[in-house]
């Protein structure tokens, strides 16, 4: 049987005192995205305080070929986490044993640091796999009454995730949780969200219709492969977007605005593309055109855009095979870029992507943690960025009834 182990927080943070407000050069393109100020909310618990004042993203250098993970420690707030806080709210947040956090088995390193930024702990839950693959959850403590948040992103293996998220759900509803939230930071099936031929299923409001059916009363997801599947579900979804994450992080590169251009993979990619632009100084557009014969099979036309000479950064909601992404940045490399960065949300890396991410092709692959990376698909080009600040604090907007577009204001 497996059960859940939940890493120790002294093994994943850092205990320094130290604090520092950085402000990055006049010169660099990213400089709105990388300013950082403390936050002092007089109305808060202790714990809260603590969270609040003591955390910043420290993006450290890869080292021995281990992707630079960012490591929460002391220090302050990134920029699109500190702006409007919640110092009007007129919630007693004092009353924090009425929110509670479990964690599946799929992330539990996520669940830890969402946990430790909120400044809680994590409830404890029982998970289990009987011989026969049968999955058991018991909860052990008591949530009767409480606004229950369930963090289980629904990654490979996609089947087993989604089913312990379902009874999950399902013990938390049966035990008298007021509120169940499913936090899933990826939300798998999500690319069939459509009929784009005879006969097919749209497995995406399936999966929607079985997590509301389970009993969940909200979800609150990352960058889904596609709005439109916001609303195949008959709840509340709160939608957030980890492309400020990358940002954030992007403010400690200096790129003169002139030498960058950012790409969209594929047309369907576009919008997603000139938003990222659009937050990097209206940088310019280009778009790689291709021809798709079938599932994780791509096959790159032309480039409508100019990236000669420039830094290219290429934006996807997720990388699975890495075929898209990966010819992609051979063609940009044909047209004269001068570097090529790979930006993605969902590192789903199904064989061969590590292979092709690490062929040379890329400057950099900057991904975040909503789904796992195992160690030994690590490579030297590639960057792991947490979201847990992001969701930490959406989970708290949500259990204050505050606003959560806000955060991206």
């Amino acid at each position: 049987m497996a059960s859940l182990v939940l890493p120790s927080p002294s093994s994943s943070f850092s205990s320094s005192s130290s604090s520092s407000s950085t402000s990055p050069s006049s010169s660099s393109l990213f400089s709105r995205f990388s300013l950082s100020r403390r936050i002092f909310l007089p109305n808060e618990p202790p714990s809260r305080i603590r969270a609040l004042n003591l955390v910043r993203c420290d993006h450290g250098e890869p080292f021995n070929g281990k992707p630079c993970v960012p490591i929460l420690n002391e220090g302050t707030l990134s920029k699109f986490l500190a702006s409007k806080r919640l110092e009007s709210s007129a919630v007693n947040r004092n009353n924090n044993n009425r929110l509670k956090i479990f964690s599946g088995l799929a992330n539990p390193a996520l669940s830890q640091e969402i946990a430790w930024y909120m400044g809680l702990g994590l409830g404890k839950i029982n998970i289990k796999r009987f011989a026969d693959g049968e999955i058991y959850v018991q909860l052990q403590e008591s949530v009767r009454g409480c606004n229950v948040y369930l963090v289980q992103p629904t990654c490979p293996p996609a089947n087993e995730n989604l089913m312990e998220l379902l009874v999950m759900i399902d013990a938390c509803r049966r035990a008298s949780a007021k509120n169940i939230t499913a936090v899933i930071p990826y939300f798998g099936y999500a690319r069939a969200d459509r009929k784009t031929q005879e006969r097919e299923s749209i497995a995406a409001k399936l999966v929607a219709n079985l997590i509301t059916e389970a009993g969940a009363d909200r979800v609150l997801a990352c960058d889904l492969h596609s709005g439109q599947s916001i609303g195949y579900f008959d709840i509340p979804v709160d939608h957030v977007h980890c492309q400020h994450v990358i940002l954030d992080y992007l403010a400690s590169k200096t790129v003169c605005s002139n030498d960058l251009v950012v790409v969209s993979p594929d047309v369907g990619g576009v919008a997603r593309a000139r938003a990222f632009a659009k937050k990097l100084s209206d940088a310019p557009l280009a778009i790689v055109d291709k021809r798709r014969h079938g599932h994780n099979l791509a096959e790159v036309m032309n480039l409508i855009g100019d990236v000669k000479g420039k830094v290219a950064v290429m934006v996807d909601d997720m990388i699975d095979t890495a075929g898209t992404i990966a010819k992609g940045a051979a063609l940009l490399h044909e047209e004269g870029a001068r570097e090529v960065y790979a930006c993605s949300t969902h590192a789903v890396f199904s064989p061969p992507a590590i292979e092709r991410l690490s062929s040379g092709l890329f400057q950099e692959v900057i991904i975040t943690n909503t789904i796992p990376v195992m160690e030994k698909n690590y490579f030297p080009q590639l960057t792991v960025l947490s979201a847990a600040n992001l969701l930490g604090e959406t989970i708290w907007r949500v259990h204050d009834d505050c606003s959560v577009s806000s955060i991206f204001q």
